[in-house]
């Protein structure tokens, strides 16, 4: 069986940049001919998305090969009323209850609660002689993993609260090959567990904040297989930081084409411009190299820019720069041009 494992959507209206990245997900889960699409969690960013969304997503979901398993998460654990209809061949795992309709494989999901840890720990060691050894167990889970070390950020816009704080040591001996996790938005995260399996973070596919920074990604896998994470072409914040270096050959400009010219066509960007240049060299004043730099950035999407960049020409005329230059008369050529360029660098940084 060939699994496509997401999170955290957050889902507010159709036709917006993460309903077209839902859209995108079931369109690799097509082109890779995956058998089941599950998603951990945080589908819709509300109860009241969900309730409005509910019957536009049902055209996503329906029509295609694959099955769908929707695992509530904190965001959207009171969207899922028994009854409720979001699609063909669509399985919501609001209670403990396993999916046992896949040949060989045992699913079962923990819905989200506002559960203590240790609470966790109960409510998991209680399943013990759910998982079958002689099957593939897959858990389903959205919340905290307490093991490493997470930046509240992490997880999006959550605030300082725990949410189902888990530890990896509570997963032992429950014969638990996945975990496919959600709630950790930051970026795709696998963890071997003690028993061998796999504990994964796909991250959101989808940059919900701009703490989300690069390429998104989904989980795709053959159970049995390790987790492979699986580039999307969706919308997502990129930091980029541009150090300009005066002393290089490479007009500055240049060195910033070339580092855009690498931004994926969807990412909105993050910019830091700092270091130096050289304004004589250059024939440019430091507001004349910012206006060249709008002009050539004028196709990118940047939504923060930070141009910290600072002309040397005030280094060059400094009266302890030019007494430094002065000692140099006894080195050749080259070793001048070469502690010159240390010195530019040093007082640059200072």
């Amino acid at each position: 069986m060939r699994i496509l494992h997401t999170a955290d959507i957050h889902l507010r209206n159709e036709g917006d940049s993460r309903w077209n990245a839902l859209e995108t997900i079931i369109q690799v889960a097509r082109d890779e001919n995956v058998d089941l699409l599950i998603i951990s969690g945080d589908l819709f960013d509300s109860g009241v998305d969900a309730e409005s969304l509910r019957p536009k997503i049902r055209k996503v979901f329906s029509g295609s090969q694959f099955h769908t398993i929707i695992l509530p998460g904190n965001h959207d654990i009171d969207s899922y009323r028994k009854g409720l209809y979001f699609g063909d061949n669509v399985t919501i795992l609001s209670d403990y209850t396993p999916v046992e309709k896949y040949k060989g494989i045992r699913i079962i999901g923990v819905p989200f609660e506002r559960l203590s840890s240790i609470e966790l720990l109960g409510r998991l060691r209680s399943f013990k002689d759910f998982f079958d050894k002689r099957k593939k167990n897959i858990l389903l889970y959205h919340g905290e993993l307490l093991d490493l070390f997470f930046s509240h950020e992490d997880f999006g816009d959550e605030g300082k609260e725990r949410y189902m704080p888990l530890k990896l040591s509570y997963l032992e001996q429950l014969n638990i090959d996945y975990v496919l996790a959600g709630h950790f938005h930051a970026n795709f995260l696998v963890n071997r567990l003690e028993d061998g399996g796999y504990f994964v973070y796909p991250g959101s596919p989808i940059s919900i904040t701009k703490k989300e920074t690069g390429v998104r990604k989904v989980n795709i896998f053959n159970v049995g297989k390790p987790p492979e994470e699986y580039p999307l072409d969706t919308p997502h914040y990129e930091k980029v930081i541009i150090t300009l270096d005066p002393t290089l050959d490479e007009h500055p400009l240049e060195t910033v084409k070339r580092r855009m010219s690498n931004i994926q066509h969807q990412a909105v960007v993050l910019l830091t411009i700092d270091g130096a240049i050289n304004g004589e060299k250059l024939n440019l004043t430091e507001e004349g190299f910012k206006a060249r730099l709008k002009e050539i950035m004028s196709n990118v999407n940047i939504v923060d820019e930070n141009f910290n960049f600072r002309d040397i020409q005030h280094i060059i005329e400094d009266e302890l720069f030019k007494a430094f230059e002065e000692r140099l008369t006894s080195y050749t050529e080259d070793q001048r041009r070469e502690l010159r360029d240390i010195a530019i660098r040093a007082m640059v940084q200072g």
